[in-house]
């Protein structure tokens, strides 16, 4: 019968709240939202802790509106359903959700799955990275956000990307000293995407506004800069960069490190989602037919399967809601899947002048010194990573994996795993589209044993089984 799917949501950021709103409100009652968070809201419009009274002016800026309305929304609709926060989903095998919240794990077999995981940072490693006070730039929002504090007492936020200007400006709104702004994008690359980003003259000019705030504060602003290194012994002390042919140094005592955004893909792809590579991005995103269908009754949404941002998220997540009811049965409006078309069309183009704005270095992963750590969480060096290439000249970035065990460790090559790939497409001159990507696979984020095949469930053996016959296959390669 139409509207008795059993449908599951996975993730309560932009995307995912407004996939559930919309899905509520056109009738479905089997419905479950899943977050690993404690409240909706995602990263852009994280909620502070029980206790904390900012108002939502301070935490979101501009965006408070839109903030305040989405958490309102969401909070009127999670009473309804069955709303599981504080839940990760750990695995999608056979049918099913296998989720784990933190003292148990659970299995929730669907009919339609709405995945929307959201983005993690895109980072690339230079010298003095694994120091202690140097941080991603969304982990240094999510400090401010969350605990209202400052990851240091002098600050410099590195790297590129329109979130490069948004912490920094929150940060030196905050009253945090922050030192200087780090760019390694050039004037000329912003003057390329300033005809593409004026289709979207609002969010232009708030960029805009963020930089003349941090100059007003006298911040220290450098574009076409080449990050040399952190320094320090036991501690950040400053950071090394090369700018118009110049050494500089600025002292500092915590690094804001981050090249843009990376869609969180994995449990897309264990649920059987095809992958594409956005050339332009030099990423691989999760292919869908436009309105978010990825095949066998799953649909995406939001930074998860490809990086569009806050608004270009809620959009898709209501677009892919409305190809999930017609797919039931149930109505869907035609006038607004045409609405969101051209908004969503309009915001393109501004994502195209951001990505002409701030192109990613990738050159410099090539160029990292031996030294370098490039896995750290196996604590894994570029010398070694060359070393394996050289020694047993693998073609595939899987294969890699297993020589010289970078992605291996707790992260899972969410963070090594772009870095890996760009560094065997240079040394082996293979592009790097054909070297490929590590492999997402459950768990998608360490759980303990005991929670999992200590519990007497034949469908978390069955798939403990397949995993460890995958591993022995994939090291007969």
């Amino acid at each position: 019968m139409a509207g008795s799917d059993r449908i599951v949501v996975v993730g309560t950021g932009p995307a995912g709240s407004r996939a559930a709103q919309t899905l509520y409100g056109a009738g479905c009652r089997n419905l479950t939202v899943i977050s690993e968070a404690p409240a909706s809201g995602g990263q852009i419009y994280r909620r502070q802790p029980v206790g904390f009274e900012r108002p939502p002016s301070s935490l979101y800026g501009e965006d408070a509106p839109k903030a305040v309305r989405l958490h309102g929304m969401f909070d009127a609709l999670a009473g309804k359903i069955d709303y599981r926060p504080n839940t990760l989903v750990w695995n999608i095998f056979d049918g099913a959700v296998h989720t784990h919240d933190g003292a148990s794990t659970d299995r929730l077999e669907f009919d339609r799955l709405v995945l929307s995981t959201g983005a993690m940072d895109r980072v690339i490693p230079i010298p003095g990275w694994t120091l202690p006070g140097v941080f991603t730039l969304g982990g240094s929002q999510i400090a401010l956000k969350n605990q209202a504090c400052s990851i240091g007492r002098a600050v410099v936020f590195a790297g590129t990307g329109p979130l490069l200007y948004l912490v920094a400006y929150q940060y030196a709104k905050a009253g945090a000293n922050v030192v200087a702004v780090l760019d390694s994008a050039s004037y000329f690359d912003k003057v390329r995407g300033a005809a593409w980003m004026a289709r979207s003259p609002k969010m232009l000019l708030r960029g805009l506004a963020y930089r003349r705030y941090l100059a007003r504060k006298r911040v220290m602003l450098r574009e076409g800069v080449r990050l040399r290194a952190v320094e320090g012994a036991d501690n950040v002390e400053g950071i090394r960069f090369t700018t118009g042919g110049r050494d500089e140094f600025v002292q500092c005592d915590a690094v804001g490190l981050g090249f843009g955004l990376t869609p969180e893909m994995q449990l897309a792809e264990i649920a059987g989602c095809r992958t594409r590579f956005d050339a332009d991005n030099r990423q691989w995103v999760i292919a869908h037919d436009g309105q978010g269908r990825a095949g066998n009754g799953i649909y995406v949404a939001g930074d998860g399967s490809a990086i569009g941002g806050a608004d270009v998220a809620e959009l898709a997540g209501e677009r892919a809601a409305l190809a999930l009811l017609a797919d039931i049965g149930l109505p869907a409006s035609k006038t607004r899947l045409r609405q969101i078309e051209r908004a969503s069309g309009r915001l393109a183009g501004f994502r195209k002048g951001v990505e002409t704005s701030f192109p990613f270095p990738a050159a410099w992963i090539d160029e990292a010194p031996d030294e370098t750590i490039l896995c750290r969480c196996e604590n894994v060096s570029f010398g070694e990573v060359r070393a394996a290439i050289a020694r047993f000249e693998p073609r595939e970035v899987n294969r890699l994996k297993a020589l010289a065990r970078p992605g291996m460790g707790r992260c899972q090559g969410r963070v090594c795993g772009p870095v890996l790939a760009e560094l065997l497409s240079a040394v082996t001159g293979r592009p790097l589209e054909q070297v490929g990507k590590l492999r997402g696979q459950g768990p998608v984020k360490p759980i303990s044993y005991g929670s999992t095949c200590g519990q007497a469930d034949p469908q978390v053996h069955a798939w403990m089984l397949a995993g460890e016959k995958s591993d022995a296959d994939d090291q007969s390669l």
